[in-house]
């Protein structure tokens, strides 16, 4: 059960009237004869604690003199019978047999000893100590010792050891010192201090690190986790993550392993049962609540997708309830939630890839291109070249040299010597931002049916001076303007909103706390009856209009007044195009390059490409965030833009990609 002052968090409690040699009679009969009855197995196991399965145990054997966990491995196969047999160790006997599964036989599975020996507590890392020398008649450190190398090893050594200090009074001093100390083991220096990073991340206290990180984003201007991707690499990489990760928040940290291990073809059926197991009687609720905020579906609904069978009803029975129906908020997601808007309040500088050449000559450049595409074939590589190696204002230069050199048209040269993805991607980077969004929007608006998505993105994303530049763009290329065409193609609220974000006059000052409160209130008071201040009404007065600070602190108060996100009411409480741009406006709040980068992964992943997507963002954001999109993408994803880019896409639009893209990560 929870510890003394705690409120407990696991899906899976002491069964009331609970009588172990009743329940160990029923297991029996259940066995007896031929075939057993696995449903009355599932049904009786998942509903008892560990405490009172260890009780059923010792009855089976005072009852019958047999092993009731032999017999269970006897009459059960699979992973039915590998969950069961699981349940029915204590905890840390079965954080030992996992261990000596990964550490046994050819090869190691270093992401189960990452998984146990980053998120257990002193005291869990201690019992698992004591159990693996019980049941095995082996000493634990010196197996691991045995079986990995290099710093990966001193890590897990350094974690063996369950000391990591436990006292929550931080010292100011101390978290600089150690922030510090990190950026010099590792940015600051050339190489790495590898034993800072261990000494640090494996001794200090769990509060005193979230400290840490905090300050270290701040002198360093990214998360630590982004340091150590480029700083550490291997099976040492990924500890420290989990490390981190789990200090940050360890039931963050399991729903994302839970949603790796099912995501995609495939169940990773070992790493889903472990964490089933060990954190049902801990923190299951929390781990189901943190899923649902992050993945958007609950933990039980995906388990319900990707499993089968008996094995399938016991995992359900274990993850004690569906969020998705409940509909309810716990306080971790909220925690988890409400860390991410702190840390997003931090300023952060913001880096395009793409700078201003040094030697910059637009008529040089001019001359290059002209050559590239006069006579017989085009060198596409040359126009890559130039077009992405220099700046917008740049290219403007370029495309007033080339006429003035030529007497040509720049831009419709390149349109009758290009063609298809690559023609898109260079004729867009020699517009300006301004005149290229127009086009962006125009093309959404015009002929049969509207893209939707790509104004939401478009408008919710942009700040002032850009719509107004947009807006302007809009009128001398089209003759109309945007707010009209943007009126005559939508309706309703969804319309109300583009129009007052096409406005282009959102506040631009800091935040106001008193009506940030009053602002959270309003947000969050559903039971307003009066018509004309409806829901989508208040949010809109709210979102379209408000300075990003301010509703930075808007949101934060929201999470502090309701116990969950804003964006969760957003999805809870509204549908369609209307809930898709609130959405897009809190995520470009929060994290801009964060809701890019989801944007670019969602073009990529899967079958076939969204090319026009990935186009529209490689181009709008290369000269503003797209160096930050890249930290946030690897962050998201585990996997670089570069590296998406290069396997998704293919030829010269490749190629300029790439080059927008600005380095592998």
């Amino acid at each position: 059960m929870a510890p003394k002052g705690k409120v407990y968090r696991g899906s899976v409690k002491d069964f009331q009237g609970f009588d172990a040699n009743q329940d160990a009679e029923a297991l029996y009969n259940a066995m007896k004869g031929f075939g057993s009855d696995k449903e009355a197995i599932l049904d009786l196991i998942t509903s008892r604690s560990n405490k009172q399965r260890v009780e059923i145990c010792q009855a089976y054997k005072s009852l019958y003199g047999k092993d009731l966990i032999a017999d269970l491995k006897y009459e059960l196969t699979g992973k039915f019978e590998r969950l069961i047999v699981s349940l029915m160790r204590p905890p840390a006997y079965s954080d030992a047999k996992e261990i000596k599964d990964a550490i046994s036989g050819v090869g190691t599975d270093e992401k189960c000893l990452i998984e146990i020996l980053a998120s257990r507590t002193n005291q869990e890392i201690r019992d698992l100590v004591a159990a693996y020398k019980d049941a095995y008649e082996r000493d634990l450190e010196a197996d691991i010792v045995g079986d990995t190398s290099g710093h990966f090893k001193k890590m897990l050594v350094v974690l063996l050891q369950g000391a990591r200090e436990e006292d929550d009074v931080v010292s100011e001093d101390l978290v600089e010192q150690d922030a510090k100390d990190l950026l010099e083991a590792g940015e600051l220096k050339w190489g790495t201090d590898e034993a800072q990073f261990i000494y640090i991340l494996g001794r200090r206290s769990r509060q005193h690190l979230r400290l840490v990180f905090d300050e270290y984003l701040k002198i360093a201007g990214k998360p630590i986790e982004r340091s150590i991707r480029g700083e550490l690499s291997g099976d040492f990489e990924k500890l420290m993550l989990a490390v981190v990760k789990c200090i940050r928040s360890t039931a963050e940290y399991f729903a994302e392993r839970l949603y790796k291990a099912m995501k995609g073809l495939g169940t990773r059926d070992n790493t889903l049962i472990r964490i089933m197991v060990s954190r049902s009687e801990i923190d299951m609720l929390d781990i189901r609540e943190v899923f649902r905020t992050k993945y958007d579906k609950s933990l039980y609904n995906m388990i319900k997708e990707d499993t089968s069978g008996e094995y399938k009803k016991a995992l359900l029975k274990l993850c004690g309830g569906d969020d998705d129906a409940a509909g309810e908020f716990f306080p971790e997601a909220a925690q988890v939630a409400y860390r991410m808007w702190e840390l997003s309040a931090v300023k952060v500088e913001l880096r395009g890839t793409v700078q201003p050449a040094g030697d910059f000559n637009d008529d040089g450049d001019a001359q290059v291109l002209r050559k590239a595409m006069k006579g017989l074939g085009t060198d596409e590589g040359a126009i890559i070249e130039v077009v992405t190696k220099r700046s917008n204002a740049q290219r403007q230069q370029i495309l007033k040299a080339y006429k003035a050199h030529y007497g040509r048209d720049l831009m419709a040269d390149l349109k009758s010597e290009l063609s298809g993805s690559l023609a898109k991607l260079i004729l867009g980077l020699m517009l300006t931002p301004a005149q290229y969004d127009a086009k962006q929007l125009r093309k959404a608006v015009e002929g049969a049916g509207t893209d939707e998505s790509v104004l939401i993105e478009i408008m919710a994303t942009r700040n002032n001076q850009e719509i107004r530049a947009i807006n302007e763009a809009y009128q001398e290329a089209y003759h109309k303007s945007l707010e009209d065409d943007l009126s005559s193609d939508t309706s309703g609220h969804f319309k109300r909103i583009l129009v007052s974000l096409a406005l282009g006059n959102r506040d631009e000052g800091p935040e106001n706390l008193t009506q940030a409160h009053e602002d959270a209130k309003k947000l969050a008071d559903v039971s307003s009856n009066d018509s004309s201040d409806s829901l989508e009404t208040r949010f809109l007065s709210i979102l379209c209009t408000r300075s990003y600070p301010h509703l930075r602190r808007v949101f934060q108060e929201f999470i502090k007044m309701t116990n969950h996100d804003v964006e969760h009411a957003i999805k809870k409480r509204m549908s369609g195009d209307v809930r898709d741009a609130f959405v897009a406006i809190v995520r470009s709040v929060k994290n801009k390059p964060a809701f890019f980068a989801d944007k670019l992964y969602k073009s990529m992943k899967g079958a076939g490409t969204d090319e026009r997507t990935l186009t529209r963002i490689m181009i709008s954001r290369s000269e503003i965030d797209l160096f930050n999109i890249r930290g946030e993408f690897i962050d998201l994803f585990d996997k670089s833009l570069h590296h998406m880019i290069e396997k998704d896409t293919s030829g010269d639009y490749r190629k300029a990609l790439l080059a927008l893209c600005g380095g592998e990560d």
